[in-house]
């Protein structure tokens, strides 16, 4: 048997945007750029692509920036904000690696950076925010939607205000919210969204920025004219393609996926709770990603689970894929004030479409062994 339950990290490629894809590689070779039937072809299916992309969210196409990723599309964003409007940023303690570390960065080189806390749910605080915007000279704020290890959802649209009343641009990193909950940016309205298809059944390598307004996106590479002046370097036209063929097939599918999942989810917590003692679920207060669910078990190694589930046929992670493989408590879990030795042992269950009521039933089954077996073999 092998189950994949780590669709937070990353998924696998839709059966209908690799079809949607292969075409590129046959037919529409020619450089978006050139002026030529070829290139115009491509140039074609890239602003299609644009549309579709800029749909999922409810954003015009213009304003939609293709990129390699949500890493790149996170420090364009920052970078950009800040080198249009100089000040201080302000982020909070649970943001993914390429919001989090880039603020440390630039703290060290000398800007001044807020690192906002979160409750014990790992939602932030919006009084604290509001301090932060008034106490100093902000020019921007970067706070993501859903949260990767945890799945708990920020309150984005109310962010948002406080960030407009108080003249602050807001980037919202959704890489982990668009494609498996409602995001719009009319409700929600962020300047600049990170958006990775990669995190719903698109391919690997391509992510996007929308940015409210053209001027607040700063080229901060040289090269060609592309992506209307402010990202340079050929678009990578399959990538492109599968990334919009994989937002109007979420469009299409997500609250039907979303309920079912959530219930797949709430199925196997209940179940741990019957059959494996001592163990916590991070953020179940709150509202959450309905795929995701963050466990730890007193007493157990995370990473020590993580293998021996993967031996048994199941892939999990140990919170963030983007920093796996360390025995290390999860960042986010202590700046929720989890303890040592729970956050040691957490791991992350993400689902996805593919997955099934069988697939949750043998999955507690291996995992109440394993503890049971990791316990008796590492205790004192």
């Amino acid at each position: 048997m092998s189950v994949y339950l780590d669709y937070n990290a990353s998924t696998p490629v839709e059966p209908a945007v690799l079809e949607a894809m292969i075409p590129c590689f046959r037919e529409l070779h020619g450089n978006p750029s050139s002026s030529h039937s070829y290139g115009q072809r491509a140039r074609s299916a890239v602003m299609r692509a644009r549309a579709q992309v800029a749909e999922i969210i409810g954003a015009n196409s213009e304003n939609i920036f293709f990129v390699s990723g949500g890493t790149e599309a996170n420090n364009m964003a920052i970078l950009s904000a800040l080198a249009n409007k100089p000040g201080g940023l302000v982020v909070s303690e649970i943001e993914h690696p390429s919001v989090y570390n880039l603020a440390h960065r630039l703290r060290r080189d000398g800007v001044q950076v807020t690192f906002l806390g979160v409750d014990n749910h790992g939602r932030v605080s919006l009084g604290s925010l509001e301090a932060a915007l008034k106490s100093r000279d902000i020019s921007l704020v970067s706070i993501m939607a859903a949260n990767n290890e945890t799945g708990v959802i920020q309150p984005v649209a109310e962010i948002a205000k406080l960030c407009s009343d108080n003249d602050v641009w807001f980037h919202c990193d959704a890489a982990q919210a668009v494609g498996k909950i409602e995001f719009d940016i009319n409700t929600a309205p962020a300047d600049m969204v990170t958006i990775s298809p990669h995190k719903f059944g698109g391919p690997i390598g391509v992510g996007a920025l929308y940015v409210r307004t053209r001027s607040k996106l700063k080229r901060l590479f040289e090269g060609g004219g592309q992506e209307s002046n402010r990202r340079p370097g050929t678009e990578a036209v399959a990538l492109i393609v599968g990334f919009g063929e994989a937002c109007s097939l979420a469009l299409e599918r997500m609250p039907e996926i979303g309920d079912r999942l959530r219930s797949l989810r709430d199925r196997m917590e209940s179940e741990i709770l019957d059959q494996i003692d001592g163990y916590a679920v991070y953020g179940a207060e709150a509202e959450r990603l309905p795929n995701t669910s963050n466990i730890s078990f007193s007493g157990v190694s995370g990473e020590l689970l993580v293998r021996s589930l993967d031996q048994a046929g199941f892939a999990v992670s140990t919170g963030s894929a983007c920093h796996s493989g360390e025995e290390a408590a999860s960042r986010v879990l202590n700046a929720m004030g989890v303890g040592e030795d729970l956050a040691l042992g957490s791991i992350r269950i993400s689902f996805g479409p593919d997955t099934t009521s069988e697939d949750v039933g043998s999955f507690v089954d291996a995992l109440a062994g394993i503890v049971d077996e990791l316990r008796r073999k590492f205790s004192l």
